[in-house]
């Protein structure tokens, strides 16, 4: 039983989300989009760079990221966990339909390169684009950011999602290393998604933001908002593929190749090599935080890293505030 994020008697189903009038006709599923989505620091990079190994797919990075290139998507996002509904979708709804079939926005870009840096990610995404268009490769979203609008792509979108889980401490201490605290007005800030999904927590929020300097309360909440969610859309949409980012990492080859098959993607020989480049025992146990989204990495030995950089009262303190949301992903040995 999945929990819920609704209160007394409550319960969601898909008209509540979605206007069905403005349900999109949805494509066969070999030519469906992809969206990996997912709370940030739990995998998305890997799955959605795995799934980009063979020419099918066109890799396309956070179009909801609010630092993105214009030349990707051409909306403006001013929040992170950007919420997409009927309510709002005319401002999101034509930049991603020119997203879907791999139109660049070569002058919108051209007018933002300021750098080098900003010259490569153009020529990158230029060609990510172009020879997408050429193989009419299917559109593969990587995007924590969409995660709290699921249902919005799939209705709207057509999208197919795999949503990946990292185990709560895993999560809060790999935000702790990083030093990349969030700040919760970004969720409270957003009336859309506070009335569609998060007042049940609006207390939790507002305590949580009165101790700025907790940041293992807000990563831990963060961790639950997100995955409360994500269970109550998997109820309403059974086809949502969750992706726990432990079994994965401990048999990558297995579970990359029953991924491609549940997608409809074929898993050449190319993509296999990929996936054990990715999680050789030979690539760094951790990764230096200058490349914190590189996806070459010791799979196996990465999943206790947590372990090492938690005390035991952390870790006991990450469990308490999660329990009742980690308990559907994760069991008692799991905390171990």
């Amino acid at each position: 039983m999945f929990f819920s994020p609704i209160t007394s008697n409550e319960t969601k189903d898909a008209s509540q989300i979605i206007d069905p009038q403005a349900i999109t006709t949805i494509p066969e599923a070999a030519s469906r989009p992809i969206l990996v989505s997912g709370a940030h620091r739990t995998g998305t990079t890997w799955v959605g760079k795995m799934l980009s190994a063979t020419p099918a797919t066109a890799y396309i990075s956070e179009p909801l990221n609010v630092l993105h290139r214009p030349g990707v998507f051409a909306a403006k996002t001013t929040r992170w966990y950007t919420y997409i509904c009927p309510d709002n979708e005319n401002n999101y709804l034509p930049a991603f339909q020119n997203l879907l079939r791999l139109d660049y926005g070569l002058w919108r870009e051209l007018g933002s390169i300021h750098s080098r840096k900003d010259l490569g990610r153009f020529v990158r995404d230029a060609w990510i684009f172009g020879s997408g268009q050429l193989r009419r490769a299917r559109p593969l979203i990587k995007d924590p950011f969409a995660i709290f609008s699921l249902g919005w792509f799939i209705e709207r979108l057509g999208c197919q999602v795999v949503v990946t889980v990292r185990h709560p401490a895993a999560f809060v201490s790999s935000l702790k290393r990083l030093d990349w605290p969030f700040d919760l007005n970004d969720l409270l800030q957003q009336p859309y998604l506070m009335r569609d999904w998060l007042e049940p927590f609006r207390t939790e929020i507002d305590r949580a933001l009165s101790s700025s300097t907790d940041e293992l309360l807000q990563a831990g909440l963060l961790w639950r908002l997100v995955y409360s969610v994500v269970a109550e859309y998997s109820r309403i949409y059974p086809q949502i593929r969750i992706v726990r980012h432990e079994p994965l990492s401990l048999d990558p080859l297995h579970g990359f190749q029953e991924l491609y098959k549940d997608l409809g993607l074929d898993f050449t020989e190319r993509a296999r090599q990929s996936v054990l480049a990715s999680s050789s025992v030979e690539n760094p146990q951790e990764l230096s935080k200058k490349t914190v989204h590189a996806v070459q990495l010791d799979s196996r030995a990465n999943l206790a890293n947590w372990k090492k950089r938690l005390s035991a009262q952390e870790i006991l303190r990450i469990r308490r505030q999660t329990e009742d949301v980690a308990s559907l992903y994760y069991a008692e040995e799991d905390w171990l």
